[in-house]
């Protein structure tokens, strides 16, 4: 059974369009490397209330659940109330953070900075050399900005953390379109129940039509679910195999 995960958006620009999220497609890519499975994804407002019933019902669900912005000094950052309320404890001001936030701010340390220093009650403050400050972990949840580059660098300094078995992998390019592919595919899927499948249209490639994806965390089981699906494929319809 694979790790799963759990991914929150949190910010008023995602769901107005000001902003393009980066963040949840990259962490995809990250933790299927890694082995995880990412199993949903959320967009939310900048609201406390929202945001604690999504945490308390994502750290239930999952085994790790990743939180992306509202972790700033301004008025609209307040994932970290929501985090707090959806586990039961108060918001804290973390004398490590403070301290950090005075040496970086010096005599400009302002009540507005200081907000940053605030985290759940009993949260884990997770470091590493190559970061300016700590990411805050309450249980399952890790709180993360929602500003692209520091979003990367400090899921970057935690990702081995998350590693699991590996994803095995095998992509089959095909030359027949799905509505002539799909009797194969649910076949290939009547013998195969646990073999995770996906089948991609492509419309501007002279190349391929379809673009089938098979996946397990057994390898064994993912050779013979492949070795099934070129049995029951018309030679002439395979264009190329890459594992």
């Amino acid at each position: 059974m694979a790790k799963t995960a759990g991914i929150l958006l949190i910010g008023n620009e995602i769901l107005s369009g000001k902003i393009t999220d980066a963040n949840a497609a990259y962490l995809c890519r990250e933790l299927r490397v890694l082995g995880v499975e990412v199993r949903r994804i959320t967009v939310i407002p900048d609201e406390v209330d929202l945001i604690a019933a999504e945490v308390r019902a994502f750290s239930s669900a999952y085994d790790v659940v990743f939180t992306s912005g509202g972790v700033g000094p301004t008025h609209d950052d307040v994932t970290i109330e929501g985090v707090a309320r959806a586990l039961g404890v108060a918001v804290v001001r973390h004398p490590e953070l403070t301290g950090l936030l005075r040496q970086h701010y010096g005599e400009r340390l302002n009540e507005a900075h200081l907000k940053m220093a605030e985290v759940p009650e009993g949260a884990e403050l997770l470091g590493a050399e190559s970061l300016r400050f700590p990411t805050i972990v309450m249980r399952n949840v890790y709180v993360l900005p929602g500003v692209p580059e520091i979003f990367r660098q400090k899921f970057d300094a935690l990702k081995e953390r998350f590693r699991d078995a590996p994803f095995h992998l095998c992509c089959v390019y095909v030359s027949m379109g799905e509505g002539t592919l799909a009797d194969h595919l649910n076949e290939l899927l009547a013998g195969h129940p646990d073999l995770m499948l996906g089948s991609y249209p492509e419309f501007s490639n002279p190349e391929y039509k379809v673009k089938v994806t098979l996946e397990s965390k057994d390898r064994g089981y993912l050779d013979a679910a492949v070795g099934s699906f070129l049995d029951r494929l018309p030679k002439e319809a395979i264009v190329r195999v890459e594992r």
